[in-house]
């Protein structure tokens, strides 16, 4: 196992920390990107290192040294508040001036107080009558990429890694999403369209948790992979399921229920830090530092 620290920085005088407080001070870190590190052959993360971390706005993580983006052939992610910065059903309901309603209805989803399905159909049941032109307004105006999510996705190309994005969310936005990072695939709800209006209704059957782990599991066997060899990466209650399916399961900036069961979860760095969690430890660029 090797102890993975990364932050937005880290200096010099917080390493040196750390290192005082882990268990085994023969050890030394080795450098993996500029603001990353990881200590090899690590049993724990001890108490003190975890509550320094913490207080300092450093992510750290015990990481399996088969955890590797060499060992990965498939990362499966949730899109809003993952991929994208936005909750899509919230900037929508904005353009109905409805967002506190359905933003409230969506936290308490994703706390894991509603179930999933039952919280959609609520929320969508008050998009309706809105034009759907709204929609696209929304990706023009509001979408962005979460930062580093290009960084990620670079990676798992030029690791053989397939990349999968399984959302609660739509597909307007997911088959855009798909197009801009150049994902292998796509999987989200449809929202009923007739002459122009959305209906308020969904079509077909909801992308719920089940669903999400579903898709990960039948992808998964197509491509003739281990489960040790999938990544899911997620940040509400109802991207549990999907990762428990994986080998390892991200929580991105998550909901604390979400941290609880994740394999790893990550604070304070962006989706690059995902690079970092994952870097073989015979990285080239390593150097070692105390």
């Amino acid at each position: 196992m090797r102890l993975v620290i990364q932050g937005l920085s880290i200096s010099y005088q917080q390493l040196t920390h750390i290192h005082q407080l882990s268990s085994r001070h023969h050890q030394q870190f080795i450098q993996i990107a500029e603001h990353a590190y990881y200590l090899p052959n690590q049993q724990e993360i001890p108490l003190e290192v975890k509550a320094f971390c913490d207080q300092q706005s450093l992510d750290v993580a015990l990481v399996n040294d088969q955890h590797t983006l060499h060992n990965l052939g498939l990362a499966v992610m949730d899109m809003d508040s993952t991929l994208i910065t936005i909750e899509c059903i919230d900037e929508i309901a904005d353009m109905q001036g409805l967002k506190p309603q359905v933003a409230a209805i969506t936290e308490s989803s994703m706390r894991g107080e509603i179930e999933f399905a039952e919280s959609l159909r609520r929320r969508v049941a008050l998009l309706q009558g809105l034009e759907a032109t709204a929609l696209q307004r929304v990706l023009d105006e509001r979408l962005q990429l979460t930062p580093g999510a290009q960084a990620w996705i670079k990676a798992c190309k030029e690791n053989n890694i397939k990349t999968m994005l399984v959302s609660g969310g739509f597909d307007f936005f997911a088959d855009r999403v798909k197009d801009m990072l150049g994902l292998t695939v796509a999987k989200a709800n449809a929202l009923e369209i007739i002459d122009g209006k959305l209906t308020g209704r969904l079509l077909g059957d909801i992308v719920d948790a089940q669903s999400k782990a579903d898709y990960l599991e039948r992808f998964r066997q197509e491509l003739g992979l281990r489960q040790d060899q999938v990544v899911a990466i997620g940040d509400g209650a109802n991207d549990l399921r999907m990762m428990a399916a994986a080998g390892s399961g991200v929580a991105y900036h998550a909901k604390p229920v979400v941290q609880q069961q994740a394999t790893y979860a990550l604070n304070h760095v962006n989706l690059e830090g995902l690079v970092n969690l994952f870097t073989p430890v015979t990285a080239s660029s390593a150097h070692s530092c105390h």
